[in-house]
């Protein structure tokens, strides 16, 4: 019988969230573009449904089935990107916008530090409770403490 595994969240230090960075941001870029090109089908998908009877006698109806079989395809596809994100320990917080945080401790208290597509490292962190838009620079004492995190 096999062990149970450990269930508490991967903690991060600035430096291991920078060396995790080229394999996270090639699965957020890879789930960002899907993420937006799905978002797009589906809009268009039921922009021509909008309305329309399925019937029998519908001409279209086996390419409809096709293209809503390829969404769900596609969708899956996006639950395995997130699942690959969540086993490394990383959060996906905003899959279009490649928005991703990385769980940190920092004098003791949970805090995220907080990457998004684009950023050339993990440059901000933020409460747990704050999200992105109380994210703040990674700078000398920017948490308190003693120090707090450091570049």
């Amino acid at each position: 019988m096999s062990e149970p595994r450990d269930k508490r969240p991967r903690v991060f230090s600035v430096e291991q969230a920078n060396a995790a960075l080229p394999l996270v941001r090639a699965i957020a870029t890879d789930l960002a573009e899907l993420a937006r090109e799905v978002l797009e089908r589906k809009e268009r998908l039921a922009h021509l449904l909008n309305g329309r009877e399925r019937e029998r006698s519908d001409p279209y109806r086996s390419e409809l089935a096709e293209v809503e079989a390829e969404l769900e395809r596609d969708n899956d596809r996006l639950h395995e990107y997130v699942q690959e994100l969540r086993d490394l320990g990383v959060e996906p917080k905003n899959v279009l916008e490649g928005l991703l945080d990385f769980p940190s401790v920092v004098d003791g208290r949970q805090v995220y530090l907080c990457w998004k597509l684009g950023e050339p490292e993990v440059l901000y962190w933020h409460e747990m409770d704050a999200g992105f838009l109380g994210r703040q620079p990674l700078i000398a004492g920017s948490v308190g403490g003693n120090g707090g995190l450091l570049l």
